[in-house]
């Protein structure tokens, strides 16, 4: 390739040389093809494994397709969308996820951020207290639905019961409060989570600041309103909504603890969905379901992300 200058007569002659711009430009082009080649197979593998089943999904949900009925297959565009909600049990199971998800995390953050507090301080056995709380994120969350549903809060031979035996209190949880059960149990596997990622903030406090507070005679009780709580809102948002996004999702404890009941009152959407898909056998109306919910899912998340960035951007450049 070689490059055009004009004369001082008016005319044109040929360099021989290549065009400095052109080279700049295949030099970075192949710079970004060298970055961008190893996340291919990712790229790869997240449109396998989601966008495609997804876009069945959507397939899915426009047919009437029932498995006990071989044949009866066909096209019904919108109307498994308009059954599901006219659905009354679906409506009960969407405010069941909603208080599910809010009740976990809202507990969950003032556990957590109890926990981190106590942590933040120094004494001896720190190390061991911390590893023990960390402990019930670990567990797999069948083994922890399980345990919680025959060693805790088993009717004959609870430990719950056992402990509020001197008190005359002997409930049947899981069928008297099945939903808070299933909630104690999810926040016994978070708080952890909550804990360390509150913590992690605490810890990136500047301690500078907090010692000149302190000797400007600020109380411990302003220190954490005015200085400790406005730094960890950050931390607190993104942990609620890494676990709120998490919960939307939550199979296993409903399936171990309760199945969903008694009746729904203790399902939520994908237990609701599981059901009308593998015991219904209506594959219409599960995927209409699944739809609605990765929607309104999404919806939610990209607007609480919205927030949890605009948090970090403004903290970024107060900095």
């Amino acid at each position: 390739m070689s490059t055009v200058v004009s004369t001082p007569t008016g005319g044109t002659m040929s360099t021989g040389k290549p065009s400095i711009t052109s080279k700049k430009e295949q030099i970075s082009r192949a710079e970004g093809w060298r970055r961008r080649g190893p996340l291919l197979p990712a790229l790869i593998f997240l449109l396998v494994v989601t966008q495609i089943p997804f876009v069945f999904t959507l397939y899915y949900s426009t047919q009437s397709w029932n498995l006990v009925r071989p044949g009866s297959r066909h096209f019904v565009g919108l109307a498994n969308y308009a059954d599901v909600f006219s659905d009354r049990q679906f409506w009960q199971v969407a405010v069941n996820t909603i208080l599910l998800i809010v009740g976990t995390v809202l507990i969950s953050v003032i556990l957590g951020l109890v926990f981190a507090l106590l942590l933040d301080r120094k004494f001896i056995g720190r190390g061991i207290v911390r590893t023990l709380l960390i402990t019930p994120f670990l567990v797999t969350p069948v083994a922890a639905a399980l345990l919680w549903k025959t060693s805790l809060l088993s009717p004959t031979n609870g430990l719950v019961n056992w402990a509020l035996s001197p008190l005359g209190v002997h409930v049947d949880w899981l069928s008297d409060f099945p939903l808070m059960s299933v909630i104690a149990e999810l926040v016994w596997q978070w708080t952890p989570f909550m804990m360390l990622l509150i913590l992690a903030g605490l810890q990136s406090m500047p301690r500078d600041v907090q010692e000149a507070a302190r000797v400007d005679g600020a109380t411990s009780f302003r220190l954490f309103r005015e200085l400790t709580l406005p730094h960890l809102r950050r931390f607190i948002e993104l942990g609620a909504v890494l676990g709120a996004i998490y919960l939307v999702n939550t199979f296993d404890a409903v399936y171990m603890m309760t199945a969903g009941g008694p009746g729904v009152s203790s399902a939520n959407l994908p237990f609701y969905i599981y059901q009308r898909a593998f015991l219904g056998f209506d594959i219409g109306q599960a995927a209409a379901m699944g739809v609605v919910t990765v929607v309104g899912t999404i919806v939610v998340a990209t607007f609480a992300l919205r927030l949890i960035f605009k948090s970090f951007s403004g903290t970024e450049e107060a900095a």
